[in-house]
């Protein structure tokens, strides 16, 4: 837990309920133990989408669409959205949710390992949501920043492992050692890369939101 139980159950109660559909969802998702963004992300990325206006988001790591879908609720209709999923199951969970929601044409659905997926997009996007295998995130950075557009926001959740990233490495279980290492490698990398500017926020699961600063930016120190 990395904030107050019982500050997080009030910011809880303080929020709106989603659409039918997102609320059924999320519902489903909950039973199966499907994991999707909790409600604190949800809450920030509806702002912060409606601060940013992207044109075109891409997201790694879709599980049954749920945050696809939210996305796609609090950003235009000519925006569009690419998601990235691997698990066969999630997939056809995904699919369905997209058509059950009418978002089917404007969000797009790829098919397997980020890994091979990500180098065949050319980008930019104007806004990028990790949300992928955790143990991950350090080997999907290059083609992640890649196709980010000069001025695009990543948004990388699930950053700080429940409070256990300020933990030795010997003091996390073995089994767990090696997400451990690679989240404090891709936290260092955001925070020191020459072309992002990041902040880690202590925000449901952590979050690490970076901006891509452009070469005209970097040169002039505005």
């Amino acid at each position: 837990m990395i904030v107050e139980e019982r500050l997080i159950y009030y910011l809880h109660s303080l929020e709106q309920e989603n659409s039918k559909i997102l609320e059924g969802i999320e519902k489903e998702a909950l039973a199966a133990r499907v994991p999707i963004i909790r409600k604190e992300m949800q809450s920030f990325l509806k702002v912060l989408l409606r601060i940013t206006k992207p044109e075109c988001i891409l997201e790694v790591g879709t599980a049954v669409g749920f945050s696809a879908i939210l996305m796609s609720e609090y950003v235009s209709k000519n925006t569009s959205i690419t998601t990235i999923e691997n698990y066969e199951k999630r997939i056809q969970e995904a699919r369905a949710n997209f058509r059950r929601a009418g978002k089917d044409g404007q969000i797009t659905l790829l098919e397997g390992d980020a890994m091979k997926v990500l180098p065949e997009l050319e980008g930019p996007y104007d806004f990028i949501f990790m949300d992928a295998a955790k143990g991950q995130y350090m080997a999907y950075f290059p083609e992640v920043l890649r196709l980010l557009g000069p001025g695009g926001v990543l948004l990388s959740d699930n950053v700080l492992q429940d409070g256990e990233i300020i933990q030795s490495r010997f003091a996390v279980e073995r089994r767990d050692r090696t997400i451990h290492s690679r989240m404090r490698e891709y936290l260092y990398t955001l925070k020191h890369h020459p072309d992002l500017e990041t902040t880690v926020i202590p925000l449901g699961d952590g979050a690490a939101l970076s901006v891509k600063i452009s070469e005209m930016r970097k040169n002039t120190g505005e």
